[in-house]
Parts: structure tokens; C-alpha cells; sequence
């Protein structure tokens, strides 16, 4: 009798184990689940905000494509009006028109392409192909400027009145020249995992169970950790260590590595390349 309670008993002790570690893992299972709804959730809102912004976008560029096109009529304008040797006092009274015109388009660029860009950066994504647009907007600006200058300077002995309008358009251009710094600008940091992760630049996320997590940029990482840069004059960053890991992703065929007995030289080949995907360089040393 004492041998049939015993068994009964390890039995009944034995499902309760099993029942236990099965609710366990079905927790476990339950908590991964939830995980991955919610990553799911998020992925379907980042979509939606980048479906926005390229719509907003679009709409922005599409604008300022048609500022450029105006500027660029307007410019012709002048130019063919100003070679005539007999010029009127209608025809002075039409130039000084069109430069104020160019003026107020260009203006109106620069504040677009400002919304554009504080619009991209605010929106916490990184969509390259925008960024890109903006880039190639601000090289288009840039050519319209020196156009604009060349007819100044052809107008200048004609009237003196048209170069000081052009002058007030010259001065449109300190906004865009700032949007130019902020599309050249880098920033880069390096340091220990601990060094790092202490800074609240790094973490380590994903994986299950402690089990395949990676080290990852922290979300609103601490941007004062990094150290500002000119992407197109800076094209050398040393580190010190021997043993190097990016973070940030660079393409491989855009720098290359050189270390000496304690340092190590990262040597950007292709800037533009290697800044596409992240204006952030983090570089964990050890």
C-alpha cells in the first residue's frame, strides 16, 4: 500500500513539473508573440509616416522644379531685354521687375527646401533617396546662383539700380548655404562597448532569451558624444585601438583600415558613398 502512494505520488509530482515548465515555455512563447506584434505594429506606422513624407515631398520638390524653371525664364528674359542698345524707361521699369520676381522665388526655395529637410529630419526615418533629391536639389540651386551671378555681372554696366537688386538676391542665399553645411556635416564617435553604452549611444537589441542580441545605435542615441565634421574635408579618422567594429553601416569599398602598433586609421575613399546611409559613424574599439 505504502509502495502504490509513493508511485502515486511521484506521478502526480511529476505531471505538476511537466505542467509548470509547459506553462513556462507557453508564457515565454506568449511574451515573443506579443514581441514581434508589436515590431510588426511599428513597421506598418514607419511605413505609413515614409508613405507621407514621400508624398510631402514629392510635392515640395515639384515646386521648387518649378521656381527653378521660372528663374531660368525670368533670367533669359533679362538677358534678351538688357542687349537691347536703346533700352526704354518700360523696359528698365520690366527688369527690375523680373530680378525682384527671381528674388522672391528664390527666397521661397530656400524656405521649401528648409521645411523639406527639418520635415525629413524630424520625421526620425532615413529614407537615402530623399536625402539624395535634396542633395541633387541643392547642386541645381547652386548652378541657378552662379547663372544669376554671371548676369549680374553683365547687367552692372547697364544700371547700377539691377546690381543692387541683385545684391538683395545674393543675399537669399545665406539660407541655402546653411542647408549646404547641413547636408556636408558628419559626425563620428568611437569607444569601448562600456564607454558607449555608459554615453547612451549603443545597446544591445533583439534576440530571444538573451540569446542572437546585437549592438545597435540607442533610440535618440546622445548626439553630444559625437564629434562634428565637414564629410568632404574630413577623409581621415584615427581611433585608438587595434580591434575595430562599425556600428553604423558604411559601404566596405568606401574606406579602407590601417593600423600601426596602437591605432588605427579609417581612410574614407568615396565620402559620398560612405556617408549614404548614415550621417553617424560609431566605431566600437577593443
Amino acid at each position: 500500500m505504502f509502495r502504490i502512494v509513493l508511485v502515486l505520488s511521484l506521478i502526480s509530482f511529476f505531471i505538476s513539473s511537466c505542467s509548470d515548465e509547459s506553462n513556462a515555455v507557453s508564457e515565454k512563447k506568449n511574451e515573443r508573440v506579443a514581441e514581434l506584434e508589436s515590431e510588426l505594429s511599428q513597421i506598418k506606422l514607419d511605413n505609413e509616416l515614409k508613405d507621407n513624407l514621400v508624398n510631402e515631398s514629392l510635392t515640395f520638390f515639384n515646386e521648387i522644379q518649378s521656381n527653378l524653371e521660372s528663374i531660368q525664364l525670368k533670367k533669359n528674359e533679362i538677358r534678351l531685354k538688357s542687349q537691347n542698345s536703346e533700352l526704354t524707361e518700360d523696359d528698365k521699369t520690366y527688369i527690375i521687375e523680373q530680378i525682384k520676381y527671381i528674388n522672391y522665388l528664390r527666397e521661397e526655395n530656400g524656405k521649401k527646401v528648409n521645411q523639406l529637410n527639418n520635415t525629413l529630419k524630424e520625421s526620425g526615418l532615413r529614407i537615402v533617396e530623399l536625402e539624395n533629391l535634396i542633395e541633387r536639389l541643392m547642386k541645381e540651386i547652386d548652378v541657378k546662383d552662379q547663372e544669376i551671378s554671371l548676369l549680374q555681372e553683365e547687367l552692372n554696366s547697364v544700371n547700377a539700380e539691377y546690381s543692387k537688386l541683385f545684391d538683395a538676391y545674393i543675399e537669399q542665399t545665406i539660407i541655402v548655404d546653411e542647408l549646404k553645411g547641413q547636408i556636408n556635416t558628419g559626425y563620428y564617435t568611437y569607444g569601448t562597448y562600456k564607454e558607449l553604452s555608459e554615453n547612451k549611444v549603443v545597446e544591445k537589441k533583439d534576440g530571444f532569451i538573451g540569446i542572437g542580441r546585437k549592438t545597435a545605435l540607442v533610440d535618440n542615441f546622445n548626439e553630444d558624444y559625437f564629434i562634428k565634421i565637414d564629410i568632404y574635408k574630413k577623409k581621415e579618422i584615427f581611433v585608438e585601438g587595434l580591434k575595430v567594429k562599425f556600428i553604423t553601416d558604411h559601404p566596405s569599398s568606401s574606406y579602407s583600415l590601417e593600423k600601426d602598433e596602437n591605432n588605427t586609421k579609417i581612410s574614407i575613399t568615396n565620402p559620398q558613398e560612405f556617408w549614404k546611409v548614415s550621417k553617424y559613424l560609431v566605431v566600437i574599439v577593443g
